[in-house]
């Protein structure tokens, strides 16, 4: 069993529209001007390096943007022209969540229970339902469509459908997800889902929403046969939530044997690494829980950096690194933080890489990429054509600088022109995945 990276490759729709509530970053860049051609770069060239730290590594396609479809089903009416200059007019926030790049975090493309810790022996899936911002939402089953095409075979894979789309079952997949596996990824896991809201008033945030249900979490739980001992609900932290980390991916790490988190990640009286500990205690395992206090990095300053949004690897060799954003080496605090970090046992160096297209609208490495566990026969299972090889990666960075903008504003998004070079620029790209059709029959 060996755990795969795969990373969402950044759409050339890539803008800055500022949809998500509660995302501080996100808010404060509404409006700007974009670089999808830069941020589909960053994003490969971060795919490149984990790769060459000797990391399996894969990549999500784009989904299909704009979805006119949508803007139809909500009462535009006319030719394709007409409706994108009427929503452009009436109603921009629409215009802008069709055409959302929001997919490239995928964090958010589902949550994962590798074969190891399933009951029936399959590799599970449930793609995010994402209920709480109307953009986000309109990716589910797009991206239930791609899981379909990647992990194909029902001998190894189930992919579900997406949680109702209610309040209650408000899904927001792996980004609120962590899995221990202190001896190694063949062995069974603890999964600690992290959930903002249990339906009840006591605790909730104040300023922004609470984005993950914890019903939606048991529901899954139930789904991929899990055994209810090795779970762990715990409730994230309302003060976290309302000083802008909309997901528990903003505010704590972790890889097999090592979880790092801030003071204030979670509810008051939750005791996590207690309950990790009482749970691995009879297994005789060596894992260590780090906890980064207020005094040593301020919780603004963690979100600002997105610190915890960093990719926590655990290498071939049995060395962990960490993969930061370079803002957060920008950033005296997160940079001293991380700089104690290493000079300890657990980590063993810090790597910081610039996805900045990324991190303006609010999501970091650790947000780029999903993690999943495969074994030997299932690799072998998977559709091949998102494999990050050296060839795919030079495939995919001719087809980036061909057919992305390098500036993308809000009038664009009305303009013809751009619709067409879209078609081309997805049409380009099924061969290199490997999959005919694969846009064509997306939406």
């Amino acid at each position: 069993m060996q755990e795969w990276q795969f990373d969402g490759l950044v759409g050339p729709t890539h803008n800055y529209a500022g949809l998500s509530y509660g995302n501080v970053a996100s808010a404060a860049n509404a409006g700007g001007v974009s670089n999808p051609r830069e941020a589909a770069l960053q994003g490969l060239d971060k795919m490149r390096f984990v790769q060459g730290l000797g990391i399996n590594q894969c990549f999500l396609p784009p989904q299909k943007r704009p979805l006119i479809s949508i803007l139809q089903q909500i009462g535009f009416e006319g030719g394709t022209n007409r409706i994108l200059d009427e929503a452009a007019r009436t109603a921009p926030a629409l215009l802008a969540s069709i055409y959302s790049s929001s997919y490239m975090w995928a964090a958010n493309a589902g949550t994962i229970a590798p074969s190891c810790d399933t009951a029936d022996g399959k590799l599970h899936i449930t793609p995010a339902n994402l209920l709480t911002n109307f953009h986000r939402s309109l990716e589910a089953n797009i991206t239930k469509y791609t899981w379909d095409h990647l992990f194909a075979d029902p001998a190894h894979f189930t992919v579900h459908t997406p949680l109702p789309a209610t309040p209650r079952f408000s899904d927001e997949g792996a980004a609120n997800h962590m899995r221990v596996s202190a001896t190694g990824h063949a062995t069974a896991g603890l999964h600690i889902f992290v959930y903002g809201t249990d339906g009840q008033a006591d605790g909730a945030p104040r300023k922004y929403p609470a984005r993950q249900h914890r019903a939606a979490y048991e529901a899954i739980a139930r789904m991929h046969r899990l055994p209810t001992e090795r779970t762990i609900f715990v409730q994230q932290s309302s003060e976290a939530i309302d000083a802008g980390v909309f997901h528990n991916d903003v505010i704590a790490m972790n890889t097999t044997r090592l979880m790092i988190a801030h003071e204030h990640a979670f509810a008051k009286g939750v005791g996590l690494a207690d309950q990790v500990r009482r749970l691995l205690e009879p297994e005789g395992v060596d894992w260590h829980y780090v906890e980064i206090r207020e005094a040593e990095l301020p919780m603004v300053d963690a979100v600002k950096s997105y610190f915890f949004n960093s990719q926590v690897l655990e290498l071939p060799n049995g060395r962990i690194v960490i993969v930061a954003p370079s803002e957060s080496e920008e950033n005296p605090r997160a940079r001293d933080a991380f700089a104690r970090l290493a000079a300890g046992n657990e980590v063993a160096a810090v790597h910081y890489r610039d996805v900045r297209e990324s991190m303006r609208n609010g999501g970091g490495p650790a947000c780029l990429r999903l993690r999943v566990v495969l074994s030997e026969a299932q690799a072998n299972a998977m559709h091949q054509g998102v494999i990050l090889t050296d060839a795919r990666y030079a495939q995919l960075k001719a087809w980036i600088e061909r057919h992305y903008r390098d500036r993308l504003s809000f009038d664009d998004l009305r303009d013809p022109a751009f619709l067409r070079e879209l078609d081309e620029a997805y049409a380009a790209l099924e061969p290199i995945i490997g999959l005919p059709g694969f846009y064509q029959n997306m939406v």
